[in-house]
């Protein structure tokens, strides 16, 4: 019981970190995006 609460707080911190680095990134993005929109890559 204990092992298994463990695998799956991990699990679910695993996504939170995921989804956290995914938002950084895309928010990088966007901004880059909004605020000089003549770059181009």
């Amino acid at each position: 019981m204990n092992l298994t609460f463990f695998f799956i707080g991990g699990v679910i911190f695993a996504i939170y970190m995921a989804l956290t680095i995914w938002n950084i990134i895309y928010s990088a993005k966007k901004q880059k995006e909004e605020n000089y929109p003549d770059i181009k890559k």
